[in-house]
């Protein structure tokens, strides 16, 4: 299965890229946070208040993903 996944934000700037592809067998996004958290420099993916959208729907960890999908990764927005 192949998955392009987005950063934004500080996971953008963490990371120093945009976007890659990846290829798996993945069930739910959070598999291909998982996937991806092992990498090195990619720690910040393990951050417990990580928002996700999967073809830019807003959804949870467990959504499950499919070939082709689009996955994206940015920190929790906080205003003042």
């Amino acid at each position: 299965m192949n998955v392009t996944v987005k950063f934004f934000a500080r996971y953008r700037e963490a990371l120093g890229v945009d976007s890659v592809k990846v290829e798996g067998d993945f069930a739910t996004v959070d598999d291909v946070r998982a996937l991806l958290a092992q990498r090195d420099g990619a720690e910040v993916l393990s951050e417990q208040n990580l928002m996700c959208a999967r073809n830019e729907d807003l959804c949870q960890l467990d959504e499950p993903v499919g070939d082709g999908d689009e996955v994206a990764f940015f920190p929790t927005v906080t205003g003042g």
